[in-house]
């Protein structure tokens, strides 16, 4: 999902179903990790540039961050806000990245998405065919100022978010804010290496 450029032929972001955005963003994305096999191999930080560029400009941190911290939002800093943001972003590109480095040309199904028009949101639904079974994975999105965006992903019914929410809240709750950044700065720094 690489944002629109001048001289890019694809319709802006909002002019786009979230199918259609989330099908194209795949295939580019699989493409480059075709085309750039051996620049990949070895060199996870050329994977993680390719997945910034390509995937995440079409999913909102700022709001998965709220999401995941719930009621911890509220009561964190705005500096230590804008800190997990930033460092929930990098485990996201690192988890993503590392989860494509077992992609093997598996075919990719595309659900009919599932709509709710009073909350201007969707959920695009795929299948990744992988050894004789399938791989569900959705995605919900929601309709912003700047076209679709994502705010969570579920892998086997498996919500990101809600998975993430448990976990950090538990860090939270028993060691403060500012250890769950520095735990995520620390885990962020050894997947780097790896």
């Amino acid at each position: 999902m690489a944002p629109c450029g001048a001289a890019d032929s694809r319709p802006a972001p909002g002019e786009i179903s979230p199918q259609e955005l989330v099908r194209d963003t795949s295939s580019r994305m699989l493409s480059a990790l075709r085309d750039e096999r051996q620049a990949i191999a070895g060199n996870s930080a050329h994977l993680y540039d390719l997945v910034s560029k390509i995937v995440l400009p079409y999913f909102d941190f700022r709001r998965m961050s709220q999401w995941v911290l719930g009621k911890n939002w509220r009561i964190a800093t705005p500096e230590q806000r804008e800190q997990f943001v930033v460092e929930f972003r990098r485990l996201l590109v690192r988890t993503y990245g590392n989860a494509l480095l077992n992609y093997a040309d598996e075919k990719i199904i595309y659900l009919p998405f599932v709509e709710d028009s009073t909350a201007r949101t969707v959920t695009v639904r795929t299948e990744i065919e992988q050894g004789g079974s399938t791989i569900p994975i959705s995605y919900s999105m929601y309709n912003s100022s700047d076209g679709w965006k994502v705010y969570d992903v579920s892998i086997s019914g498996v919500s990101l978010v809600t998975n993430y929410r448990s976990t950090f809240g538990n860090i939270v709750r028993d060691e403060g804010m500012s250890s769950l950044i520095k735990q995520l700065v620390e885990r962020n720094g050894m997947q780097s290496d790896g």
